[in-house]
């Protein structure tokens, strides 16, 4: 018999919806008589709705007023949230597991050491939340060559499958089930808005407690903004940060000292990039507030929690590089808000804690109180119940193993709340003091007035990271 828990609900990307016009008793989960429903916290168990969006930036909230105004000024907004290995599969693959890449084999995209061939999904947060009597349901992108390696096949633990075959904005498929749809050109079409009606559908549907994941494919390249966000004025909030283009790399290695200046057409095709970047996130933020909207019409807000976040960063022209894999600043840092009204956390809090893609499964699993096995995560709840609690961590292991012809070699590297350490296959190093240089532009590896952190950074990274990338030129001698 399935429990009547409070919603737990986990949302990456926020957009403009109807919950913007919410009443304040609304939006903070008060029935409709007037009376707060706190007390059924301590009865039913919280409903889960994970959204994660694709490649979006730490830095474009300022362009998603729902996620502001519904989802942070609600709950917490963690300002230093990392990913391990800044890659989509390997991403999702954590976020679903609570655990590193060297943990569960999925270290890239495709094989060997990466995609859906690669994954374990005999245990992830679908299948212990659905052995504890949830509804589980997934909307959009689930790991990458998923239908290649297996055309009939649905992982076990979801109940509602309705999962890209492969993402795109238009003209695309969708596995519903076992069975595929077909998706044309038309504005009705575009893939954000077809997943929330799917999304908001399953949360309509049944009284037991549900798992959600809402994966749109947005902002992913080349990015599509919905037909009515097609020329939405972006002004000069889309302006590169301070590495953009980097002048001088003769101190970074070898991979980025092949990279050459942007010249002036490149560069103004990576502003365009951006701009249409921000864009494409419109449609997600208005998705996210209907999916409020949805909560608030089934009575279910205030035990909801709510999780926004993004597999992985992206660089526009950030040190020459026009992609995402790096272990820089702009590739590893995503956004990352959680609410959930039931821990009376206090309003609109912005956490500097370091936290990361590994603690999103460890912090659903306490909250619902289900176990995971062997996450390498820890949960976020003394942070959401106490924004100003400490972490229990020295750093984020930093891993990406390269494919064929990959331009950057194969690193495992740490990143704590002042440096980043990094150690390629081809034995060189970074070494950044985030504290003085926040844009990495001065590599500390050689200097000597470093010697003392590089070596206890080392030490650090070889001890979480241990034998390190299963490829073959990686040595930790030296």
């Amino acid at each position: 018999m399935r429990r009547t828990p409070p919603i737990l609900v986990i949302a990456v990307v926020a957009l403009t919806g109807l919950s913007a016009l919410a009443s304040p008793d609304e939006s903070r989960g008060v029935t409709e008589a007037g009376a707060p429903r706190a007390a059924l916290a301590a009865t039913t168990a919280p409903n889960v709705l994970l959204i994660v969006t694709d490649d979006q930036r730490y830095d474009t909230l300022w362009a998603m007023p729902n996620v502001r105004n519904l989802l942070g000024a609600h709950g917490v907004t963690f300002t230093d949230a990392v990913v391990s290995n800044p890659l989509c599969c390997p991403s999702r693959a954590t976020i679903l597991t609570g655990t590193y890449s060297h943990t569960n084999d999925v270290w890239r995209n495709g094989p060997p050491h990466g995609g859906f061939p690669s994954f374990d999904d005999s245990a992830t947060l679908a299948t212990t939340l659905d052995a504890a009597g949830y509804r589980t349901g997934i909307f959009g992108k689930y790991l990458n060559l998923y239908r290649r390696a297996a055309p009939d096949y649905v992982p076990p633990g979801w109940d509602r499958w309705f999962v890209f075959d492969a993402p795109a904005y238009y003209g695309y498929r969708v596995i519903d089930g076992r069975s595929f749809r077909s998706f044309g050109h038309r504005p009705a079409d575009y893939s954000t808005t077809v997943l929330a009606d799917e999304a908001i559908s399953f949360i309509e549907e049944g009284t037991e407690p549900f798992f959600a994941y809402f994966a749109p494919y947005a902002p992913h390249g080349p990015s599509t903004p919905a037909p009515s966000d097609e020329r939405a004025p972006m002004g000069k909030r889309v302006a590169p940060d301070g590495s953009f283009n980097e002048a001088d790399v003769s101190d970074k290695p070898a991979w980025a000292r092949g990279l050459r200046l942007l010249g002036p057409s490149r560069i103004a095709a990576m502003h365009e990039a951006h701009r249409d970047h921000v864009r494409s996130l419109l449609e997600v933020d208005r998705s996210v507030g209907r999916l409020v909207d949805a909560l608030i019409a089934q009575g279910e807000l205030r035990n909801t929690i709510i999780v926004f976040t993004s597999d992985n960063g992206l660089a526009f022209g950030e040190h020459r590089w026009s992609a995402k894999r790096i272990p820089y600043e702009e590739s590893i840092r995503v956004p990352l808000v959680i609410r959930y009204d039931a821990l009376e956390t206090p309003a609109d809090v912005r956490s500097s804690a370091l936290v990361a893609n590994i603690d999103i499964a460890p912090t659903i699993a306490a909250l619902t109180g289900v176990t995971l096995r062997r996450p390498d995560g820890v949960s976020l709840v003394p942070q959401l119940r106490d924004p100003r609690a400490a972490m229990a961590r020295q750093g984020v292991l930093l891993e990406h193993l390269a494919k064929k012809n990959d331009r950057v070699p194969s690193y495992c590297g740490l990143r704590t709340t002042r440096h980043t350490y990094v150690r390629y296959a081809t034995g060189e190093e970074e070494l950044y003091n985030l504290d003085r240089d926040q844009f990495q532009l001065a590599n500390r590896s050689d200097r000597a007035s470093a010697k003392d952190a590089l070596r206890k950074l080392r030490h650090l990274t070889r001890s979480l990271c241990g034998a390190g990338p299963p490829d073959p030129a990686f040595r930790w001698e030296g």
